[in-house]
């Protein structure tokens, strides 16, 4: 758009100076005049509907979202495989990605560990009912081979409890925006922040603690709070919860 406002310009500016030199010859002022406002208006109206254009694609976009979200509802409300804990609740799944997709300021999660359905089960499944505990949030980057099916059918052997299902989400911008290359990777970030939307945008992260490899979660939390960083008073919070809510 800056460049579109640049070449309006320029157009003006350089008729403005053609009429000044072609008045001393006695070409008509006006008539270099007139033709310079043809011009402005013929610029704006392009502005205009570029702009239109953008807000089209702005619409799209939105339908594009809501529709994934109706299918994933979709397969979700289908006879899906069960597991440890019973039935796989795609439902509080769904509901986190819907509330994701809509984040405003401050929706985003601030203790997350992103993980793998390759990671050791063992391994998994007490990340997850420890990030449950101390209420963070487990983030794959998404369903392997594309199937919720065999998502379903991977995760059902790992959760043991119907509650934990809450604290599991599926949300690529969050690895992107941290740009995580490897699991498990925790993270626990200073304050609130924005979730970008976009499938190419980029989310500007707050300041953050971050540490990787085959740890629990209580000692990335304990890392987080005893180093005084970024993350420290999210960690220490955290980490009061967990230790307060084991049996």
């Amino acid at each position: 758009m800056r460049a579109i406002f640049w070449s309006s310009a320029t157009c003006l500016a350089i008729a403005g100076m053609s009429a000044m030199a072609q008045s001393v010859d006695g070409i008509d002022v006006q008539a270099v005049r007139q033709q310079a406002a043809d011009l402005k208006a013929d610029a704006e109206a392009f502005v205009n509907q570029v702009k239109d254009r953008g807000d089209i694609f702005q619409e799209e976009a939105a339908t594009l979202s809501e529709g994934g979200t109706e299918n994933m509802q979709r397969v979700a409300s289908t006879r899906l495989p069960g597991g440890r804990a019973g039935p796989v609740d795609f439902d509080e799944i769904i509901e986190g990605a819907s509330r994701n997709l809509g984040a405003g300021k401050g929706e985003a999660p601030q203790f997350i560990a992103f993980a793998s359905l390759s990671m050791p089960p063992a391994a998994l499944r007490q990340m997850i009912a420890d990030m449950a505990r101390a209420g963070g949030v487990v983030v794959f980057r998404g369903f392997p081979d594309n199937s919720m099916k065999t998502f379903a059918v991977k995760l059902g052997k790992i959760v043991d409890r119907q509650d934990d299902y809450a604290n599991i989400g599926i949300d690529p911008r969050l690895f992107r925006a941290f740009n995580v290359q490897a699991v498990p990777t925790y993270v626990a970030v200073s304050s609130d922040f924005d979730l970008c939307a976009g499938f190419s945008c980029n989310t500007h992260v707050p300041p953050h603690d971050r540490i990787i490899g085959n740890i629990t979660v209580e000692y990335a939390l304990d890392s987080f709070a005893q180093g005084h960083g970024a993350g420290a008073r999210v960690a220490a919070v955290a980490l009061a919860n967990l230790r307060k809510s084991r049996p």
